[in-house]
């Protein structure tokens, strides 16, 4: 299970790994490795909500998560991303865009940083209306019951999401925006522009995902209740309805990456500005935190501890904070990766305790085994 679900990561760090010591040397090697970690530490969250998203895809689109997803990851995001962003920001064609970043680094990296406030608005918002849809959601389980209560009795305006991002952005531009660390001036405008954006991006992938999602569910339910009686012409219907929900949320996915990777990518440059080593590195954790997230859904690990999302979820919270923060002031990428650890991990272990308190004295030692073999 573990080799079948991580072969191909396993394969790619020594692939990657042997080019970057065929062409930088230990120096090389020892950068892509740095990045690889650094990538696995900052988006380990990640791993957990995309698997409570991927659960919900057939084994058809996992595959194409871990395929074409990748290759979107890699060279979409840790390589084309940093360079079309310097394209768009210091209005260069992308033949000259990438001619810049091969032939003058050091220049290449100050555009990235300078566009800093742009890429951090844009995915603190998407990320924050990520996690204000989920505390804002009536659950089952509710792990910080003291929060997450009275969130779900408010949650009941529909819109509360949206003017909590929205209060969000406009305190962050008329505060850290107005004198950025990045870039350096007023970046009021460029900041609320872009998180406009996000915002936009959110409700326009997250809402036709969860559209289709809603109504493949409705179709189900359909399909079940007349499961007694005979078979009835346009079952295929319900397959290709089924085909458009997935793919809604395949883009939805990447679009969660892709938010994900922006700190990674900022946070890479003060390790090297070499785009093909950033890429490299980044490209390897981006693969481990693909094979996690297909691991989480074949041992069923969200459902064996509940408690696993709402830490990932404040996680997401916090890093969207941190994202926005970033606009003026410097975080350590060691921070942000610590937070999302701690979060998970103590979120993780309050699953445990529950399900030991849920399974009695009695079975005791049946769920101290279940419990290891789910870790």
């Amino acid at each position: 299970m573990l080799l079948k679900t991580f072969g191909w990561s396993f394969a790619v760090t020594v692939v990657g790994l042997a080019v970057a010591g065929a062409l930088w040397g230990w120096q090389g090697l020892a950068i892509v490795g740095i990045l690889s970690i650094l990538e696995i530490s900052l988006s380990f969250d990640n791993a957990v909500i995309n698997a409570g998203i991927l659960r919900k895809m057939n084994a058809f689109w996992q595959r194409i998560f871990l395929t074409l997803g990748i290759l979107i990851a890699v060279f979409g995001m840790r390589l084309v991303f940093p360079v079309v962003i310097v394209a768009i920001t210091a209005k260069l064609g992308p033949i000259e865009a990438v001619k810049l970043a091969i032939n003058d680094k050091a220049h290449y990296q100050e555009l990235v940083t300078a566009a800093h406030p742009a890429i951090a608005a844009f995915g603190g918002i998407f990320l924050l209306m990520i996690f204000l849809e989920f505390l804002f959601e009536e659950r089952d389980h509710k792990w910080l019951a003291w929060i997450e209560k009275p969130m779900a009795r408010l949650g009941k305006l529909d819109t509360l999401s949206v003017i909590v991002a929205l209060a969000a952005l406009l305190v962050t531009a008329m505060t850290v925006a107005t004198n950025v660390a990045h870039g350096g001036g007023d970046k009021t405008a460029t900041v609320l522009l872009a998180g406009v954006g996000g915002l936009i991006t959110y409700l326009v992938v997250g809402g036709i995902s969860g559209y289709f999602e809603d109504k493949l569910e409705d179709d189900e339910e359909d399909e079940d209740e007349a499961a007694a009686a005979p078979a009835k012409k346009g079952t295929g219907a319900a397959v290709g309805l089924a085909g458009k929900a997935a793919f809604f949320m395949f883009l939805y996915l990447e679009v969660i990456d892709a938010s994900f990777s922006f700190d990674g990518v900022i946070g890479a440059f003060a390790i090297t500005n070499d785009i093909f080593a950033m890429a490299l590195g980044l490209g390897i954790g981006a693969m481990y935190i693909r094979s996690l997230t297909v691991f989480l859904v074949r041992k069923g690990t969200l459902d064996d501890y509940v408690y696993l999302e709402h830490g990932a979820h404040y996680a997401i919270g916090a890093l969207a904070v941190i994202l926005l923060a970033t606009i003026r002031y410097e975080i350590s990428e060691v921070i942000t990766g610590l937070i999302g650890v701690v979060l998970i991990g103590l979120s993780f272990w309050s699953s445990v305790v529950k399900n030991r308190r849920e399974a009695g004295p009695g079975d005791g030692a049946e769920a101290k085994a279940e419990v290891s073999s789910g870790v």
